[in-house]
């Protein structure tokens, strides 16, 4: 065990404190957006805000750019969240949990292909493709668009998505030396599946609090 968190330190060798600071931190409020997530608590948004500010400042700094664009796309799309969750369907109850329709299935192959050409384009217009990781990233990013979009609808499948690309992210980011960003992976992986049981028990059911 002590030779795993010896090889977790060294990843950070030479790497400035204070970013060290703010990982950890946006590692937290990630881990609470996730949690709040799964019991469908509103919380879920003003966290993620919070966690993906801070990711995208030091994934810019890192030249992760599919990583700090999935981020300040989580960013604006908490801000959607915050507003989708929020609506009522009548006085006293707010939208319930609901399964993907056939006009969001289209929806999501076009957010999918949309997303793998935009990141494409980006990645080509910084000369970014000089490892094999760009291809990863162009990948989850997607799966991560469509996960994060469906979650601000309300939508079930959301969790499909996002449980694939954290697999996914787990080998990944430990490749890439940010190894606490990749054990909180692995801890979303796990609330992800979770948040899948949670969600599906609750399908259908308006409820009267966004804050429990």
């Amino acid at each position: 065990m002590s030779h795993i968190f010896d090889w977790l330190l060294s990843q950070y060798d030479g790497a400035e404190t204070y970013l060290i600071v703010l990982e950890s931190i946006a590692v937290v409020f990630g881990f609470l957006s996730v949690w709040y997530s799964k019991q469908d608590n509103l919380l879920v948004f003003p966290t993620g805000i919070i966690s993906t500010g801070i990711f995208v400042y030091i994934l810019n700094i890192f030249g992760l750019l599919g990583d700090m664009l999935i981020n300040a796309y989580y960013f604006s799309m908490s801000i959607y969240g915050w507003y989708m969750w929020t609506r009522k369907v009548d006085d006293t109850h707010f939208i319930p949990i609901k399964r993907i329709n056939a006009k969001e299935k289209k929806q999501s192959v076009f957010l999918f292909i949309g997303a793998i050409v935009f990141v494409g384009l980006v990645y080509t217009y910084f000369e970014k493709w000089n490892d094999w990781t760009a291809y990863v990233d162009t990948f989850t990013t997607a799966l991560f668009f469509i996960g994060m979009w469906l979650m601000a609808k309300k939508k079930l499948e959301n969790w499909i998505y996002w449980i694939i690309a954290d697999i996914i992210s787990i080998p990944l980011y430990f490749y890439k030396g940010l190894g606490i960003t990749a054990l909180q992976y692995i801890l979303f992986t796990i609330v992800a599946i979770y948040g899948y049981k949670a969600w599906k028990k609750e399908l259908n059911k308006p409820k009267k609090t966004l804050l429990e």
